[in-house]
């Protein structure tokens, strides 16, 4: 809490002096701490901030659950399959470098300016990081224990289900939380293009508005949520499964 407090006296000291007394930016182009947190009580107040909250937890809620079936998929696919491994896999590194407002233009051609186009881009940029984390979770499991429950007769399904998946949990936790902030981040993407409420939007609309007290507001609170969502769902279940492994 000190050093929150320091950063925000910094960043108060140097509001002070760059408007005010040196004149290096106009007070309208730079965001100050006061401002910025009248800015959030008023949003919080007529409610603005707390309905942009909601639908863009809903909207990154419903594609990361998509992503997860199709990534999952994709990931054992690769991994059971050499042939994949070599051809796919490479495309999927590939395609994962793009950043997600690539595929805005693709999904409003698509889709139209609706939520099935933010959906999309959503999907599509957070699939294929689960499929590489899922991937390289399995091709991470010691071959020992592949092979001593392959001597004790264990079939394909029952590999999977019992050893290979259990060995790989530690690590798709690890991959996920990755894959949590690029379905995050390419929710952004899609709001600020297509949305008609949501963070995004929002966002957007402080910029419209000339208001950078709203567009910082905003963009801290989209950090908050990303950081707690990672830290009460993701950081919390990889603790309880390490801790059970004894890690």
């Amino acid at each position: 809490m000190l050093f929150a407090m320091l950063l925000l006296l910094a960043w108060q000291i140097i509001y002070t002096l760059g408007t005010g007394v040196l004149g290096w930016w106009k007070s309208y182009a730079m965001p100050s701490p006061l401002g910025v947190v009248e800015s959030l009580g008023k949003m919080l107040g007529n409610g603005t901030l707390w309905k942009a909250t909601a639908y863009s937890l809903r909207r990154v809620v419903l594609g990361f659950v998509i992503s997860l079936v199709v990534g999952t998929l994709l990931g054992i696919l690769i991994s059971s399959s050499d042939y994949f491994n070599r051809n796919l896999k490479p495309f999927l590194n590939g395609v994962q470098s793009l950043p997600s407002v690539c595929w805005v233009p693709f999904a409003i051609l698509w889709f139209g300016l609706g939520e099935a186009s933010i959906l999309f881009v959503i999907v599509i940029g957070s699939t294929f990081s689960v499929s590489l984390a899922i991937e390289n979770a399995i091709r991470t499991v010691p071959p020992i224990y592949i092979k001593a429950a392959q001597t004790m007769g264990a079939g394909k399904r029952q590999l999977y289900l019992s050893v290979i998946w259990p060995a790989a949990l530690p690590g798709v936790l690890a991959g996920l939380k990755q894959s949590w902030s690029f379905a995050w981040r390419a929710l952004m993407s899609g709001e600020v293009m297509s949305a008609y409420v949501g963070l995004g939007y929002t966002l957007m609309s402080g910029r419209d508005l000339a208001d950078i007290n709203q567009v910082t507001g905003v963009m801290l609170v989209i950090i908050l949520v990303g950081v707690l969502v990672d830290k009460i769902v993701f950081s919390s279940l990889e603790r309880r499964v390490l801790k059970k492994r004894g890690l």
